[in-house]
């Protein structure tokens, strides 16, 4: 490969930030971007699950890695993560993936039937808790006048789910307040990539679609597949890992605001 190419994506001696890093999409932002030489710091609800992934992590691809544990939900300890990151990165975090937050919740996906409570908790985690990830650390990216923030949104954010699919399959379903965060996390994410952008700091989104995973029933996974272009879901491992990679490199310098939609075109079928 040419050197000019390799400079792009070259992320050796930074650090990256990534929520909910430990598995999932999580781990695939962790491990493209270690393999592209930057030390990372993944965080989960479970402690023991982010120190577990933060050392498969160093020893797969030769970087120093930490695990912490967070509930984004909560101000204090965002707050408190965010301070033993920086310590641990000497103050030097140059990328942030906000891939921290929740699904459908305890209770029924349904909106009239619907827990408030579980909306609540839908809303706090993942709205508030993407906002106060970009608070903490966009502050430190804010004084070294550098750095990429990516928030994982959704496509959730961008059109209406049929339901019938989740029905027809016995499944809880997703629910409207799901949405309703992830559209949010888009709206953070244009208006923080300009209120940032003057201090040296990018701003950018992803929305994959649906993601297929072992436990899925088939039905779902075919009727959902049928209607994509592509004829499938994505796959863990391989389909956001390129994106993650372009807008915390160098490669995408002069990109703020944007969001890019990784759904094998889901979003664009009808």
């Amino acid at each position: 490969m040419h050197q000019q190419v390799e400079a792009m994506f070259d992320l050796s001696g930074r650090c990256a930030l990534i929520t909910g890093g430990a598995s999932k999409l999580g781990y695939d932002a962790a491990s493209v971007l270690a393999a592209a030489g930057a030390n990372v710091i993944v965080t989960s609800r479970d402690a023991s699950k982010a120190e577990q992934s933060a050392q498969r992590l160093a020893a797969d691809f030769g970087v120093k890695a930490l695990g912490l544990a967070l509930d984004q939900s909560r101000y204090a300890a965002v707050a408190a993560m965010a301070e033993r990151a920086l310590e641990w990165s000497k103050g030097e975090i140059d990328v942030l993936v906000n891939n921290g937050g929740g699904g459908s919740g305890g209770s029924i996906a349904k909106l009239f039937e619907r827990d408030p409570a579980d909306i609540d908790a839908m809303l706090q985690t993942n709205l508030n808790g993407v906002l106060y990830c970009c608070r903490e650390i966009g502050k430190a990216m804010r004084a070294r006048g550098s750095g990429s923030i990516i928030n994982i949104a959704s496509i959730a954010a961008l059109i209406g789910r049929d339901r019938r699919d989740y029905d027809a399959n016995g499944l809880l379903g997703q629910p409207v307040d799901y949405a309703a965060s992830k559209a949010g996390v888009l709206g953070l994410t244009r208006d923080m990539a300009a209120y940032v952008a003057p201090m040296g700091v990018r701003v950018n989104a992803i929305s994959p679609g649906g993601f297929e995973r072992p436990d899925m029933v088939p039905g779902f996974v075919r009727a959902y597949s049928n209607k994509t272009p592509m004829g499938r879901m994505g796959k863990d491992g391989e389909d956001l890992k390129g994106a993650i990679l372009f807008l915390a490199s160098p490669a995408s310098g002069y990109i703020t605001g944007q969001n890019i939609v990784v759904d094998g075109g889901f979003s664009i079928f009808r």
